[in-house]
């Protein structure tokens, strides 16, 4: 079963130097995680989507959050975690935010 990702809660906390996305569903949770190297630039460094919530495009539609905001605010993503970086790999829209 795959949800529509704009159905999906997700929520997103961020300090001055941390943040992450996070989807708590059925008594699971899958996040991403990130760290901010400046206003401008985040780098993604792990997302985890647990066994229960797997099938269900939950981590795609995680790293597309962050592709989204990363595009409303003007920063720049750094893709270390291997997900992130394949799925923005496979979507050529999402690449204008990559960090050059």
């Amino acid at each position: 079963m795959t949800e529509k990702h704009d159905e999906l809660p997700i929520e997103r906390s961020e300090d001055s130097s941390k943040g992450r996305y996070f989807l708590r569903l059925d008594g699971a949770e899958a996040e991403l995680t990130y760290s901010r190297a400046g206003d401008d630039t985040i780098i993604i460094d792990h997302t985890y989507v647990p066994d229960a919530l797997r099938g269900r495009a939950i981590g795609d539609a995680l790293v597309r959050r962050a592709v989204e905001d990363a595009r409303a605010e003007k920063r720049t993503i750094v893709p270390l975690c291997p997900f992130a970086r394949s799925r923005i790999a496979r979507h050529p829209e999402w690449q204008d935010v990559l960090k050059r």
